[in-house]
């Protein structure tokens, strides 16, 4: 796993050992930020299920203004932190060690241009994690969450919300969904 574009380009990341998480493989990372590449710049973007930190950290490195990073493993904050360092993106990265309803929390003050949500498969996470996103208000109006996942059933969930889908792209088993709040 590596740094992709940007200031950091070309950086090898550390990854977490073991199955607990799965990083986004490089030519899907590559195609998100392709298509995100013109809302990039300068964006508030929150990475809520974190890992290594590989997604926030290509947003920090390709211009981001601010990136949260997020996630309760303790092993999962380490690598984070480790990668941090190597990219040499402290001044652009917060990171919260804490379950994500409560990270969610405590950045309820903040407006966020892209979310990216990446949590365990087979949970109900997502569908959690936006209705939260949601209540908390914490979406710019033009602001999209990035999902990834491995099941498509997680669109009919996800569909019951206040949003609308405005892409979906499948490269292999991962399903990445784009979508916004509703216009009101």
């Amino acid at each position: 796993m590596r740094i992709i574009s940007g200031t950091a380009r070309g950086t090898k990341l550390y990854t977490l050992e073991g199955m607990t998480t799965r990083p986004t493989l490089d030519r899907v990372k590559e195609s998100i930020f392709n298509i995100i590449q013109n809302e990039i710049i300068d964006a508030n973007f929150l990475d809520l299920f974190s890992g290594s930190g590989a997604i926030g950290l290509e947003a920090a490195s390709r211009g981001a203004k601010k990136v949260s990073l997020c996630d309760k493993s303790k092993e999962a904050i380490n690598i984070i932190n480790k990668n941090i360092q190597k990219t040499h993106l402290e001044d652009k990265t917060y990171v919260y060690n804490m379950d994500y309803k409560e990270c969610l929390n405590q950045i309820k003050n903040e407006k966020y241009d892209l979310i990216f949500l990446d949590p365990p498969y087979n949970t109900k996470l997502i569908y959690d994690a936006i209705k939260e996103i949601l209540e908390l208000n914490i979406l710019k109006d033009e602001a999209k969450i990035i999902i990834e996942t491995d099941d498509d059933k997680v669109l009919n969930d996800i569909d019951k919300q206040k949003i609308q889908i405005i892409d979906k792209r499948k490269y292999g088993r991962a399903i990445i969904v784009f979508i916004k709040k509703h216009s009101q």
